[in-house]
């Protein structure tokens, strides 16, 4: 295991590969050069000029004035100065939520760890059980937890009180804060301006009719069950294979202005291209000439293709965006049973028009359980069969182990510097170089599971990647970090010594863990706001690919925040503080740390370059909660299970309550608070829209609402539609296309 001098060196290194990050950063983001890559953001918003526009041919490439490389800590007090209710107008309230996350942990464990050092600390270091067992490797660091107590000590007595602390504190944070931000929530919808997806209901699994359409049937459907309300209807199209020829001509037709651009700059040389892959290989040909006939041949392609979509019925899916005409009207047909069949005409709030994922619109409906269960499955052995090379890197922390097996290595191992690399940093290093490569696999089988909107694959992969966290990362270390250390023991003690040596084991990781977060969480906090991979990759943009000023907007676009990977790397933090705020608190400063830097850069980062891709109005919310009280739990149950073979007799009694108490609380937030981020009050809904009619009486709504809802790749185009009835009202009988079929019982919509 790593001793207190391993973590001195791994603190040390990782606190100056954060301040040379640190430093970097504040050098390159004054430079004009750079300055589309470290403000993004206003670029974007169309509200920041370059600096490279004007001025001396130099001053375009770097910055002259002195004075600003003084000040290069200054975006420090800059990221915390904008107030709330402007950074929310500014980066809307996912941001500004997801910004509170790292706030919240500073608020739970500040207090946690005063009272720790105050009461544990000290507790736990007058202990002096662990200088009494024998064959045991320690350190300094393991001295300070709940292992040196020695079992049957009245000490015990402290960490139980503490442990009732803890969780009081945590529920009542959590309490609070979900308060405060379902009424940010409810004030941001109240205050939004009018946008579609307040107005449309996502309708899937459409039954089939005999006589009609699929847009006829919605259309006669709604008008009969919703016929004071309903406005329009889009009927979604399985447009996927049009959407790779119209973004195939969108890139030729780039290409071809570059070269056009080229051309025009130089006449006297004609510019060529090979035909090959990016023009790398192939036949050399004229490149105005190549990519002409290309988008030529492209044009009759994606005709033929839109032609076929749009005429053949198969390429119309039972699924439909229903529109209305006020927010009631919608919240009411979204948030009701629609048939007596309950799996039919299948209602939801419709995601914001950017926010729709399109190539899973087109998924059957029946598919939808099949690939559900299928990725569950995959899930699974994804995640238990990674336990290998968890494994693999927590052997890495036991310099005895590799001695054993590999003795070629023990002359390199035995010197002091590659013997603290390798138990102080090389660990969280590789375990880091692991989790990197995973969330893309996640968001995959999100995608093929079949959800339709973005927040809902963000939210969906984070939760797988909450799930693997959980089990490899934090449990899979503890387990296999035992079994790596303690086999000789294992082997050697009767079973009845199993679980105390166990016992024994689950504080002694933290000293792994302190290596983890201090690689992580000090020093790829100081990484994120360098960005030295988008800052290479925008450079080499400009150099080789940027042809044209829409091409030089796409290089700019910095993306999204990750939230399908960071809001599960935060929990990870909140669980390490919960499990060690009573076992190992001379982890906590550790974490107060990271959530400390990484509040004031990611706020930095929302502020100037993140460009949110949708707004959910922090529908996340109730995932983050009821992960933090996942971690409380856990904490919870491995304290009671560690106590247990410290000799507590009456410790089970007592602590039993609390998984009983955490869980409550869950079920009464998740009651009293939760319907807020699922549905929206017909009184709210009611309120917008009378306003609306008050202020704007000749609203023409369905002009609005007309194309929202058409595939991107159809915008601009005429698309068949069903005559509309324009006052329902007063039309007792709904226009339909069925023939008499009396003999039939009545359909699913009681007509």
């Amino acid at each position: 295991m790593a001793s207190s001098e391993d973590i001195l060196l791994s603190a040390v290194l990782n606190l100056l590969s954060a301040f040379a990050f640190l430093v970097a950063f504040a050098i390159l983001r004054i430079q004009p050069i750079n300055d589309r890559v470290y403000f993004s953001k206003w670029y974007l918003k169309g509200i920041r000029a370059s600096p490279r526009s004007s001025g001396a041919f130099m001053k375009k490439f770097v910055n002259l004035d002195c004075r600003t490389y003084i000040r290069f800590l200054n975006w420090m007090p800059a990221a915390l100065r904008m107030p709330e209710p402007e950074l929310i107008d500014h980066a809307g309230l996912d941001s500004a939520v997801y910004i509170r996350i790292y706030l919240l942990g500073l608020k739970i464990f500040v207090p946690i760890t005063l009272l720790s050092f105050g009461v544990l600390v000290p507790v736990n270091w007058t202990g002096k059980s662990l200088e009494h067992i024998e064959d045991l490797t320690f350190s300094t660091i393991d001295k300070l937890s709940i292992s040196n107590v020695p079992s049957g000590s009245p000490r015990f007595l402290a960490h139980l009180v503490m442990a009732y602390v803890v969780t009081f504190w945590t529920c009542y944070i959590l309490y609070k804060e979900y308060h405060i931000i379902t009424t940010m929530r409810l004030q941001f919808l109240a205050s939004e301006n009018r946008r579609p997806d307040q107005f449309t209901v996502l309708v899937r699994n459409v039954p089939p009719d005999p006589d009609e359409s699929v847009s006829e049937h919605v259309e006669h459907f709604f008008c009969v069950n919703h016929p004071d309300h309903y406005l329009t209807q889009q009927v979604v199209y399985n447009a996927n294979n049009l959407a790779k020829l119209v973004e195939k001509k969108k890139s030729y037709q780039n290409w071809l202005t570059y070269y056009q651009t080229k051309y025009e700059r130089n006449p006297k040389i004609k510019p060529k291209t090979k035909t090959g892959f990016w023009g790398l290989w192939g036949k050399t040909v004229d490149a105005i000439e190549y990519y002409t006939e290309e988008i030529e041949k492209l044009n009759k392609d994606e005709a033929i293709e839109r032609e076929k979509v749009m005429s053949d019925p198969k390429a119309i899916v039972p699924a439909a965006f229903v529109s209305f005409k006020s927010r009631w009207g919608a919240a009411v047909c979204a948030q009701t049973q629609q048939s007596s069949n309950p799996t039919i005409w299948l209602t939801q709030w419709a995601p914001e028009p950017r926010d729709v994922y399109w190539d899973n619109l087109s998924i059957p409906f029946v598919e939808l359980n099949v690939r559900k269960l299928l990725m569950a499955v995959a899930f699974f052995f994804l995640t238990f069969f990674f336990m290998i090379p968890i494994a693999f890197v927590q052997s890495l922390a036991s310099i005895d182990g590799i001695e054993n097996k590999l003795p070629v290595l023990r002359p390199l191992i035995q010197i002091e510097v590659v013997k603290s690399f390798i138990q102080g940093v090389l660990p969280g290093i590789i375990l880091k170089i692991f989790l990197a490569l995973l969330p893309m696999l996640l968001m995959a089988m999100s995608k093929i599971e079949g959800y339709t909107s973005l927040s809902s694959l963000d939210r969906r992969s984070a939760t797988k990647y909450h799930i693997f966290i959980l089990v490899n990362v934090f449990l899979g270390s503890i387990i296999t970090g035992a079994a790596f250390e303690q086999l000789q023991r294992f082997v050697e003690k009767p079973p009845s010594e199993i679980p105390k040596t166990v016992g024994v084991a689950i504080p002694l990781k933290a000293t792994f863990f302190i290596t983890y977060i201090m690689v992580d969480g000090w020093a790829g906090i100081a990484a994120e706001i360098l960005r030295l991979v988008p800052f290479v990759i925008f450079h080499l943009k400009n150099t080789f690919l940027v042809k044209t000023d829409q091409d030089r907007q796409q290089a700019t676009d910095p993306g999204s925040l990750n939230f399908s990977v960071s809001e599960p790397r935060i929990q990870l933090y909140f669980l390490l503080g919960l499990v060690y705020s009573m076992v190992t608190p001379i982890l906590l400063p550790f974490i107060i740390v990271f959530f400390a830097f990484a509040y004031m850069v990611f706020r930095h980062q929302i502020i100037n370059v993140y460009n949110q891709k949708y707004e959910s109005g922090a529908s996340f919310w109730p995932d983050v909660h009821r992960r933090i009280l996942v971690g409380l739990v856990i904490s919870q149950l491995l304290l009671l299970g560690l106590l247990s073979t410290k000799n507590v007799a009456r410790s089970t009694p007592v602590l039993i309550a609390l998984p009983i108490l955490t869980i409550w609380f869950h079920i009464f937030c998740k009651g009293r608070y939760e319907s807020a981020f699922m549905k929206f009050p017909l009184q709210d809904a009611m309120v917008k829209d009378t306003l609306e009619r008050a202020t704007e009486p000749t609203l023409n709504l369905k002009a609005y609402l007309k194309d929202a809802y058409v595939h991107p790749v159809f915008k601009g185009v005429e698309l068949d539609r069903p005559t509309a009835i324009d006052d329902e009202e007063n039309n007792p009988l709904v226009a339909t296309k069925r023939s008499r079929r009396s003999s039939k019982p009545h359909s699913e919509e009681g007509v």
